[in-house]
């Protein structure tokens, strides 16, 4: 078992979710059911599948959880991208969560390789 608060990758992971969330409230309002809910969705879900996966009873199952959170990661990425193309969100503040995303998902990676 980890302690996943210890973990950075969760901590950055944690603050993203903020920013996304922070981001996401200059959308406008019909949007709110549809792209913005997911992309809230997938920035919430790195960080739960990281503590989830941290509190079961092996390194296998720890792993599978960040494959889990990895993939939202990626999910994550291409709503974003999708959002700076529609020009919902301005490109500075796309690219900042962007560098933020890479960063943690590089993190998980290497993590996820190093517990086997």
């Amino acid at each position: 078992m980890h302690n996943f608060e210890k973990l950075i990758f969760w901590k950055k992971s944690i603050e993203l979710a903020k920013k996304v969330y922070l981001a996401t409230t200059e959308i406008s309002s019909d949007e709110k059911y549809g792209l913005i809910s997911q992309i809230k969705r997938a920035s919430v879900s790195i960080p739960s599948n990281i503590a989830e996966g941290s509190g079961r009873n092996s390194n296998k199952e720890f792993s599978h959880f960040l494959a889990i959170s990895l993939g939202s990661a990626f999910e994550l990425q291409t709503q974003l991208i999708l959002m700076k193309e529609l020009n919902m969100l301005n490109y500075e503040k796309v690219d900042e969560l962007i560098n933020d995303l890479v960063e943690i998902q590089k993190m998980i990676y290497s993590f996820k390789n190093n517990l086997k």
